[in-house]
């Protein structure tokens, strides 16, 4: 995501509920940028505050970033809310056996025609390969799914193979916060309410470490900032937020519309 200034004063700290991100991403106007490749296209808060998404790199080909942050990866490859696919078809390119999820069956196509594996999942979804990934990515502002930084954090976890790796992209501000957004396009379409987080890097590790997780490695490439975390010893399992149950409501019947096979990556 590009740079944005710090919100202003009415930011919520805790958790939305009620919300579902899964529609928000899945319709106009969001759709409509990848289909073109362009914006303008804007994460919008309620009290009009603006967070630009960019768009036009998530649908070009990877970049100088991109690959300092893919030459981290380890074994297979698991990019969660991977957009148009940029990153999964550079592994694909090189070799790796990646596999792409995302909410957004206009980036899971356009995945797939890059020439890389993708399935129209949720992270707390039922996923191929569970406790066997390499790497899990969570880059472009991809922390912020679901609004609860400690869920997903557990939810990485179990996603990965002993000693497994994530990749984070942070915000380059220091900001630890939790919102409620819309997809605005500026121009008058927006999508519904989600619940969306931003964490800096200070603020993932404040959440990381409670969790086992162990810092290996930060890094800043193009003004993006990078932390690669090792996964804990012991996985912590808990319940879902009444935020991720009302997710996993609406991802339930997406599952009968899954076309591709189960498990289209060899973890192997």
């Amino acid at each position: 995501m590009s740079t944005a200034t710090t919100p202003s004063a009415g930011t919520s700290t805790s958790t939305p509920t009620g919300d579902h991100a899964t529609v928000s991403w899945s319709a106009d106007p969001y759709v409509h940028a990848l289909r073109t490749g362009r914006g303008p296209l804007f994460l919008r808060r309620s009290d009009g505050w603006l967070l630009p998404l960019d768009v036009e790199r998530w649908c070009a080909g990877a970049d100088a970033a991109d690959e300092l942050a893919l030459r981290h990866c380890e074994g297979t490859v698991l990019d969660i809310g991977c957009g148009p696919g940029r990153l999964v078809a550079a592994l694909a390119a090189s070799g790796r056996r990646a596999l792409g999820i995302d909410v957004s069956e206009a980036a899971v196509a356009r995945t797939r025609r890059l020439g890389g594996s993708a399935l129209r999942r949720d992270v707390f979804d039922s996923l191929p390969g569970e406790g066997r990934w390499g790497t899990a990515l969570l880059l472009d502002g991809n922390v912020g799914i679901g609004g609860d930084p400690h869920a997903l954090l557990v939810r990485a976890a179990e996603l990965l193979a002993p000693g497994g790796l994530l990749i984070a992209e942070t915000a380059p501000l220091d900001v630890d916060e939790r919102v409620r957004v819309r997809i605005d396009d500026g121009r008058g379409r927006e999508g519904r309410l989600f619940a969306w987080a931003r964490l800096g890097t200070a603020a993932l590790l404040g959440h990381a470490l409670p969790l086992g997780w162990h810092p290996v490695d930060q890094w800043e490439a193009d003004g993006r900032p990078f932390v690669a975390l090792r996964r804990p010893h012991h996985v912590r399992t808990a319940g879902p937020s009444p935020d991720i149950a009302n997710r996993q409501t609406v991802t339930a019947s997406q599952r009968s519309r899954n076309t591709s096979a189960d498990s289209p990556v060899d973890l192997s």
